[in-house]
């Protein structure tokens, strides 16, 4: 299946650049659905047509959509700027506590628009330092404070991978392929690629993708530990969003201070003794915010047994 889908994408001009299933039945939306769009200032009834990105909004979970399927959702500059924007208002938002990011038509992302790269370079603005500029793809270079979940189906390579790689959480389709597809055309990973690839499936399965570009499918990137999650095609936006409302029901900020100290541990911190001095000042201020009445719900009765509900 994944020869098939590289041969496929082999013809595409924008191609840039488990059997384990989710482990429980997939339920409808617990919230109901609400379009969303920072670029309007909040919530609104009607889609804007040939709006490259689409957003909507399920109580504390926002979904963020790339609609470009007529490219396989390929990136161009209008879409990373709307990426970014909506991601980073997301960030900001104190009502929101998870995001889903998906793409439209059965594609998550075959990377940035090839067609684009060619035909425009004059007009291709890149900031080649990090601390003051988005990535090429858009949000690529973010740090964002709450869980990211991608939701993959069909294609996510090259700098569609490299999206893949921004969030906390894969949940990946049966039939999607993910790789290094760009290999082929000399585009080099310039949004994060070669930076979380490695820290997530370590760096001899990271350079085997790097190196040969060969597409990876669900189950073999199950076992890699790229994708968390496998489940049957045409539901992979269901499940994220199962999954993300399942995590915004938790107390925050106790989630938010562990994953921080998680994410920091992996990348930023110097040594051992940093890193549980960093996790010690983080997990302390939630003692009074919210382990102290978690603890007087859980003496009533709460939570008995591993029960999550």
């Amino acid at each position: 299946m994944a020869l098939k889908h590289f041969s496929t994408l082999t013809s595409m001009l924008t191609a840039s650049f488990r059997s384990k299933t989710f482990g429980h039945a997939i339920k409808t939306s617990l919230f109901p659905v609400k379009s969303y769009s920072s670029a309007t200032g909040g919530e609104h009834s009607e889609t804007v047509v040939g709006q490259t990105v689409v957003t909507e909004r399920r109580g504390a979970v926002v979904s963020v959509a790339i609609n470009r399927p007529e490219v396989r959702n390929a990136v161009n500059q209008e879409t990373a700027r709307r990426l970014l924007e909506e991601l980073e208002a997301f960030d900001r938002n104190p009502d929101l506590n998870v995001a889903v990011l998906h793409g439209k038509g059965g594609n998550f992302c075959a990377g940035y628009d090839l067609k684009e790269l060619a035909n425009h370079t004059a007009s291709l603005k890149l900031e080649q330092d990090v601390t003051k500029g988005p990535g090429p793809m858009g949000p690529s270079r973010l740090q964002l404070s709450k869980p990211l979940i991608a939701a993959i189906s069909g294609f996510a390579v090259a700098g569609g991978l490299e999206l893949a790689l921004l969030a906390d959480l894969r949940l990946v389709e049966e039939s999607a392929v993910m790789g290094v597809f760009c290999r082929r055309f000399g585009v080099p990973l310039i949004d994060g690629g070669t930076v979380r690839l490695p820290r997530l499936i370590g760096l001899s399965r990271a350079l085997d993708l790097i190196l040969t570009g060969r597409p990876i499918g669900a189950q073999e990137a199950l076992a890699y530990g790229l994708a968390n999650r496998v489940v049957p095609d045409g539901q992979a936006l269901q499940a994220a969003l199962q999954l993300a409302e399942e995590i915004s029901c938790f107390p925050q900020q106790c989630l938010r201070a562990d994953r921080s100290s998680a994410v920091y541990s992996c990348y930023d911190a110097p040594s051992f003794t940093q890193a549980m001095q960093y996790e010690m000042d983080h997990g302390i201020p939630v003692i009074q915010s919210e382990a102290v009445s978690g603890a007087a719900r859980f003496t009533t009765g709460t939570g008995r047994g591993g029960q999550f509900s």
